[in-house]
């Protein structure tokens, strides 16, 4: 990958600053239209810059892909981890989903739209950024079986597909809140999981003999 020499980008603006801008753009970019659907073209012009000069920070489309995918899964990584951490690793308090909601919304303030940086159907199946992906997305999805399980434990099932099912059920539950959450920019991380509170009290409510599974999606995050 080739590199500029000098400490500056163009028109005077130091390389590091230069190099935040392009990954905040091109995230924005990627996680707006899809790996597919993004263009360096179109990520340039958000910053003001010409295409060599995204080839000259980062390499190729993919390169500057994965750039943006790092920090990224770094952080929902280490946010999905912490908020079950607090369980010791089981998932297993009443309020643990919730919590994992907030450590997400928290993680993404700011740059909502990284979710789907990291969560994106459109990555070239055997390319080096499905495969960055993956590294992120495996241990997630290995967290979010880990709380689904518990919280089926919690309603009275130990059944292994009733688990499965539920973990694809959360991540798909998680893309459209955050999607729903991007179109709504007013909405603090509070205020999204005070939400996502009443949104399970609710879903609760209509299921008869929820109260196990009612236990353990909602509570004082």
């Amino acid at each position: 990958m080739a590199t500029l020499s000098s400490k500056a980008g163009t028109k005077g603006v130091p390389r590091e600053q230069r190099r935040q801008q392009i990954l905040a753009a091109a995230t924005e970019e990627f996680g707006t239209r899809g790996y597919a659907g993004a263009s360096l073209a179109a990520i340039a012009a958000r910053v003001g810059v010409t295409k060599t000069l995204l080839h000259q920070y980062f390499g190729t489309k993919e390169d500057l892909y994965v750039s943006c995918l790092t920090p990224v899964g770094d952080r929902i990584l280490g946010a999905v981890a912490e908020a079950m951490g607090a369980d010791g690793g089981t998932g297993a308090a009443p309020h643990t989903p919730l919590r994992v909601l907030r450590a997400i919304f928290t993680a993404l303030e700011g740059q909502r739209e990284a979710w789907f940086v990291l969560y994106d159907p459109s990555l070239p199946v055997d390319g080096e950024a499905a495969r960055r992906a993956a590294d992120y997305r495996t241990p997630i999805d290995r967290l979010a079986a880990d709380g689904t399980a518990a919280v089926l434990r919690a309603a009275g099932s130990t059944d292994p597909l009733d688990a499965d099912a539920l973990m694809y059920v959360w991540r798909d539950l998680v893309s459209t809140l955050v999607r729903w959450w991007v179109k709504h920019p007013e909405q603090s991380p509070e205020a999204m999981t005070r939400r996502c509170a009443r949104l399970f009290e609710a879903a609760a409510a209509l299921t008869p003999g929820s109260s196990a599974v009612h236990a353990g999606l909602s509570g004082n995050p």
